[in-house]
Protein backbone atom coordinates (compact mmCIF):
# COMPACT_ATOMS: atom_id res chain seq x y z
CA UNK A 1 0.00 0.00 0.00
CA UNK A 2 2.84 2.41 0.86
CA UNK A 3 3.78 2.74 -2.82
CA UNK A 4 0.29 3.89 -3.83
CA UNK A 5 -0.50 6.56 -1.22
CA UNK A 6 2.33 8.95 -2.16
CA UNK A 7 0.68 10.57 -5.21
CA UNK A 8 -2.92 11.62 -5.66
CA UNK A 9 -2.89 10.59 -9.35
CA UNK A 10 -1.94 6.91 -8.79
CA UNK A 11 -4.56 4.18 -8.33
CA UNK A 12 -3.73 1.16 -6.20
CA UNK A 13 -4.15 -2.25 -7.93
CA UNK A 14 -7.52 -2.79 -6.19
CA UNK A 15 -8.89 0.55 -7.48
CA UNK A 16 -8.38 2.83 -4.47
CA UNK A 17 -7.18 6.44 -4.41
CA UNK A 18 -5.67 6.46 -0.95
CA UNK A 19 -5.28 10.23 -0.64
CA UNK A 20 -9.05 10.66 -1.22
CA UNK A 21 -9.76 8.00 1.42
CA UNK A 22 -7.44 9.80 3.87
CA UNK A 23 -9.37 13.04 3.16
CA UNK A 24 -12.62 11.20 4.00
CA UNK A 25 -10.97 10.11 7.26
CA UNK A 26 -10.20 13.79 8.05
CA UNK A 27 -13.93 14.50 7.56
CA UNK A 28 -14.88 11.67 9.95
CA UNK A 29 -12.63 13.25 12.60
CA UNK A 30 -14.22 16.70 12.13
CA UNK A 31 -17.12 18.22 14.05
CA UNK A 32 -20.58 16.73 13.45
CA UNK A 33 -22.85 18.68 11.09
CA UNK A 34 -26.50 17.98 10.31
CA UNK A 35 -28.98 19.35 7.78
CA UNK A 36 -32.76 18.84 7.85
CA UNK A 37 -35.18 19.95 5.14
CA UNK A 38 -38.76 20.86 6.07
CA UNK A 39 -41.66 21.90 3.84
CA UNK A 40 -40.96 25.64 4.15
CA UNK A 41 -37.70 25.77 6.11
CA UNK A 42 -34.24 24.20 6.10
CA UNK A 43 -32.06 23.85 9.21
CA UNK A 44 -28.28 23.45 9.63
CA UNK A 45 -26.76 22.42 12.95
CA UNK A 46 -23.11 21.85 13.85
CA UNK A 47 -21.20 20.65 16.86
CA UNK A 48 -19.23 23.52 18.37
CA UNK A 49 -15.96 22.83 20.15
CA UNK A 50 -15.66 24.81 23.38
CA UNK A 51 -13.64 28.00 22.79
CA UNK A 52 -10.76 29.19 24.95
CA UNK A 53 -11.69 31.52 27.79
CA UNK A 54 -10.13 34.60 26.15
CA UNK A 55 -11.26 33.78 22.60
CA UNK A 56 -14.13 35.66 20.96
CA UNK A 57 -16.60 32.87 20.10
CA UNK A 58 -18.22 35.01 17.36
CA UNK A 59 -15.03 34.65 15.29
CA UNK A 60 -15.49 30.85 15.09
CA UNK A 61 -18.40 30.32 12.71
CA UNK A 62 -19.11 26.95 11.12
CA UNK A 63 -22.28 27.94 9.27
CA UNK A 64 -21.82 30.63 6.63
CA UNK A 65 -23.75 32.39 3.87
CA UNK A 66 -22.64 31.86 0.27
CA UNK A 67 -25.36 34.22 -1.00
CA UNK A 68 -28.57 35.74 0.39
CA UNK A 69 -30.48 32.51 -0.32
CA UNK A 70 -27.77 29.82 0.14
CA UNK A 71 -25.82 28.68 3.22
CA UNK A 72 -23.15 26.08 3.91
CA UNK A 73 -21.96 24.02 6.88
CA UNK A 74 -18.94 21.73 6.77
CA UNK A 75 -17.03 19.05 8.61
CA UNK A 76 -13.26 18.64 8.30
CA UNK A 77 -10.36 21.06 7.94
CA UNK A 78 -11.51 24.64 8.56
CA UNK A 79 -8.63 26.22 6.61
CA UNK A 80 -9.63 24.21 3.52
CA UNK A 81 -13.24 25.27 4.08
CA UNK A 82 -12.29 28.95 4.05
CA UNK A 83 -10.72 28.65 0.58
CA UNK A 84 -13.68 26.69 -0.80
CA UNK A 85 -16.21 29.15 0.70
CA UNK A 86 -14.40 32.16 -0.82
CA UNK A 87 -14.32 30.51 -4.26
CA UNK A 88 -18.04 29.65 -4.01
CA UNK A 89 -18.95 33.23 -2.96
CA UNK A 90 -17.04 34.66 -5.94
CA UNK A 91 -18.88 32.25 -8.26
CA UNK A 92 -22.26 33.34 -6.80
CA UNK A 93 -21.47 37.02 -7.47
CA UNK A 94 -19.99 36.29 -10.90
CA UNK A 95 -23.18 34.41 -11.86
CA UNK A 96 -25.31 37.39 -10.75
CA UNK A 97 -23.23 39.77 -12.88
CA UNK A 98 -23.18 37.53 -15.95
CA UNK A 99 -26.71 36.08 -15.97
CA UNK A 100 -28.47 38.76 -13.87
CA UNK A 101 -30.04 36.01 -11.76
CA UNK A 102 -28.99 34.40 -8.46
CA UNK A 103 -27.53 30.89 -8.63
CA UNK A 104 -29.67 27.83 -7.94
CA UNK A 105 -28.66 25.58 -5.04
CA UNK A 106 -27.84 22.73 -7.43
CA UNK A 107 -25.63 25.02 -9.57
CA UNK A 108 -23.40 26.11 -6.67
CA UNK A 109 -23.31 22.55 -5.29
CA UNK A 110 -22.18 21.29 -8.70
CA UNK A 111 -19.52 24.05 -8.78
CA UNK A 112 -18.17 23.15 -5.29
CA UNK A 113 -18.20 19.40 -6.08
CA UNK A 114 -16.39 20.09 -9.39
CA UNK A 115 -13.72 22.06 -7.55
CA UNK A 116 -13.28 19.24 -5.01
CA UNK A 117 -13.07 16.66 -7.81
CA UNK A 118 -10.44 18.71 -9.70
CA UNK A 119 -8.15 18.42 -6.67
CA UNK A 120 -8.28 14.60 -6.83
CA UNK A 121 -6.98 14.43 -10.40
CA UNK A 122 -4.02 16.86 -10.57
CA UNK A 123 -0.43 16.25 -9.60
CA UNK A 124 1.17 18.39 -6.90
CA UNK A 125 -2.06 19.09 -5.00
CA UNK A 126 -4.06 17.28 -2.34
CA UNK A 127 -7.85 16.81 -1.95
CA UNK A 128 -9.89 19.24 0.16
CA UNK A 129 -10.24 17.60 3.58
CA UNK A 130 -13.87 18.54 4.07
CA UNK A 131 -17.43 17.51 3.36
CA UNK A 132 -20.14 20.18 2.97
CA UNK A 133 -23.87 20.46 3.56
CA UNK A 134 -25.38 23.12 1.29
CA UNK A 135 -28.90 24.45 1.84
CA UNK A 136 -31.07 27.13 0.31
CA UNK A 137 -33.99 28.14 -1.89
CA UNK A 138 -33.90 28.43 -5.66
CA UNK A 139 -34.65 31.97 -6.95
CA UNK A 140 -38.23 31.31 -8.17
CA UNK A 141 -39.20 28.45 -5.85
CA UNK A 142 -40.38 28.24 -2.25
CA UNK A 143 -39.22 24.61 -1.84
CA UNK A 144 -36.01 24.25 0.22
CA UNK A 145 -33.04 22.16 -0.99
CA UNK A 146 -30.33 20.24 0.86
CA UNK A 147 -27.21 18.84 -0.82
CA UNK A 148 -24.04 17.14 0.39
CA UNK A 149 -20.59 17.05 -1.23
CA UNK A 150 -17.55 15.03 -0.16
CA UNK A 151 -13.76 15.19 -0.86
CA UNK A 152 -14.06 12.92 -3.91
CA UNK A 153 -16.32 15.49 -5.64
CA UNK A 154 -19.50 13.43 -5.33
CA UNK A 155 -22.70 15.35 -4.57
CA UNK A 156 -26.29 14.30 -3.87
CA UNK A 157 -29.62 15.75 -2.69
CA UNK A 158 -31.13 14.74 0.67
CA UNK A 159 -34.18 15.26 2.89
CA UNK A 160 -31.94 15.04 5.97
CA UNK A 161 -28.29 14.10 6.35
CA UNK A 162 -25.23 14.33 8.59
CA UNK A 163 -21.48 14.43 8.09
CA UNK A 164 -18.42 14.48 10.34
CA UNK A 165 -17.91 12.75 13.67
CA UNK A 166 -20.48 10.01 14.45
CA UNK A 167 -22.39 10.85 11.26
CA UNK A 168 -23.58 7.23 10.92
CA UNK A 169 -25.30 7.37 14.34
CA UNK A 170 -26.98 10.69 13.47
CA UNK A 171 -28.07 9.38 10.05
CA UNK A 172 -29.63 6.29 11.66
CA UNK A 173 -31.49 8.54 14.11
CA UNK A 174 -32.76 10.72 11.23
CA UNK A 175 -33.85 7.67 9.20
CA UNK A 176 -35.97 6.49 12.15
CA UNK A 177 -37.42 9.88 13.10
CA UNK A 178 -37.61 11.97 9.91
CA UNK A 179 -41.06 13.19 8.84
CA UNK A 180 -42.05 16.05 6.54
CA UNK A 181 -42.36 18.86 9.08
CA UNK A 182 -42.37 22.63 9.06
CA UNK A 183 -41.26 25.50 11.29
CA UNK A 184 -40.31 24.69 14.88
CA UNK A 185 -40.66 20.90 14.48
CA UNK A 186 -37.90 20.85 11.83
CA UNK A 187 -35.58 22.86 14.11
CA UNK A 188 -36.34 20.50 16.99
CA UNK A 189 -35.53 17.41 14.88
CA UNK A 190 -32.13 18.84 13.86
CA UNK A 191 -31.24 19.65 17.49
CA UNK A 192 -32.46 16.23 18.69
CA UNK A 193 -30.23 14.57 16.08
CA UNK A 194 -27.16 16.55 17.21
CA UNK A 195 -27.85 15.89 20.89
CA UNK A 196 -27.50 12.16 20.12
CA UNK A 197 -23.72 12.67 19.83
CA UNK A 198 -22.98 16.05 21.43
CA UNK A 199 -22.39 16.08 25.16
CA UNK A 200 -23.18 18.98 27.51
CA UNK A 201 -26.38 19.97 25.69
CA UNK A 202 -27.20 23.14 23.81
CA UNK A 203 -24.09 25.19 24.65
CA UNK A 204 -21.94 23.11 22.27
CA UNK A 205 -24.33 23.43 19.32
CA UNK A 206 -24.60 26.08 16.62
CA UNK A 207 -27.89 26.18 14.69
CA UNK A 208 -29.03 28.30 11.74
CA UNK A 209 -32.45 28.40 10.10
CA UNK A 210 -33.19 29.46 6.54
CA UNK A 211 -36.60 30.54 5.23
CA UNK A 212 -37.56 31.97 1.84
CA UNK A 213 -38.72 35.31 3.33
CA UNK A 214 -36.00 36.00 5.92
CA UNK A 215 -32.92 34.18 4.60
CA UNK A 216 -30.42 32.74 7.09
CA UNK A 217 -30.83 33.38 10.81
CA UNK A 218 -28.46 32.07 13.48
CA UNK A 219 -30.25 30.97 16.65
CA UNK A 220 -28.78 32.45 19.82
CA UNK A 221 -27.74 30.33 22.80
CA UNK A 222 -30.90 31.07 24.79
CA UNK A 223 -33.16 29.79 21.97
CA UNK A 224 -31.08 26.60 21.54
CA UNK A 225 -31.07 25.99 25.32
CA UNK A 226 -34.86 26.41 25.47
CA UNK A 227 -35.40 23.85 22.66
CA UNK A 228 -32.82 21.45 24.22
CA UNK A 229 -34.64 21.70 27.59
CA UNK A 230 -37.97 21.00 25.84
CA UNK A 231 -36.48 17.91 24.14
CA UNK A 232 -35.06 16.69 27.49
CA UNK A 233 -38.48 17.15 29.16
CA UNK A 234 -40.17 15.17 26.37
CA UNK A 235 -37.60 12.35 26.78
CA UNK A 236 -38.17 12.20 30.54
CA UNK A 237 -41.96 12.17 30.06
CA UNK A 238 -41.66 9.31 27.54
CA UNK A 239 -39.43 7.28 29.92
CA UNK A 240 -41.81 7.92 32.83
CA UNK A 241 -44.74 6.73 30.69
CA UNK A 242 -42.84 3.51 29.89
CA UNK A 243 -42.09 2.81 33.56
CA UNK A 244 -45.64 3.57 34.75
CA UNK A 245 -47.69 0.42 35.56
CA UNK A 246 -50.36 -0.42 32.97
CA UNK A 247 -53.85 0.85 33.83
CA UNK A 248 -56.36 -1.74 34.95
CA UNK A 249 -59.44 -2.07 32.81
Amino acid sequence: MARYDRAITVFSPDGHLFQVEYALEAVRKGNAAVGVRGTDIVVLGVEKKSTAKLQDSRSVRKIVNLDDHIALACAGLKADARILINRARIECQSHRLTVEDPVTVEYITRYIAGLQQKYTQSGGVRPFGLSTLIVGFDPYSSVPSLYQTDPSGTFSAWKANATGRNSNSIREFLEKNYKETSGQETIKLAIRALLEVVESGGKNIEVAVMTKEHGLRQLDEAEIDAIAAEIEAEKEAAEAAKKAPPKET
